[in-house]
C-alpha cells in the first residue's frame, strides 16, 4: 500500500515536470521565434541607415560643388 503511495507521488510529480518542461519549451520557442523577428528587423534597419547614410554624403558632396559654383561665379 506505502508502496502504492509512493509510486502515486513519484508519478505525479514526474508528470509536473513534464508540464514544466513542456511550459518551457513553448517559452523558449516563442522567445527564439522573436528573437529571429528582432535580428530581421535589425537587418533592416541597419540597411535603412547605410542608405540614408549614403542619400547624406551624396547631399553634402552636392551641396559641396554648388558652393564651389556660387564662389567661382563671385569670383
Amino acid at each position: 500500500m506505502e508502496n502504492q503511495n509512493n509510486l502515486e507521488k513519484l508519478s505525479d510529480k514526474v508528470s509536473q515536470i513534464l508540464q514544466q518542461y513542456h511550459a518551457l519549451k513553448g517559452e523558449n520557442e516563442m522567445i527564439r521565434n522573436e528573437l529571429i523577428t528582432l535580428k530581421a528587423e535589425k537587418e533592416i534597419k541597419d540597411q535603412e541607415i547605410e542608405k540614408l547614410t549614403e542619400q547624406n554624403v551624396m547631399k553634402d558632396l552636392e551641396i559641396e560643388e554648388i558652393v564651389n559654383k556660387i564662389e567661382s561665379i563671385l569670383g
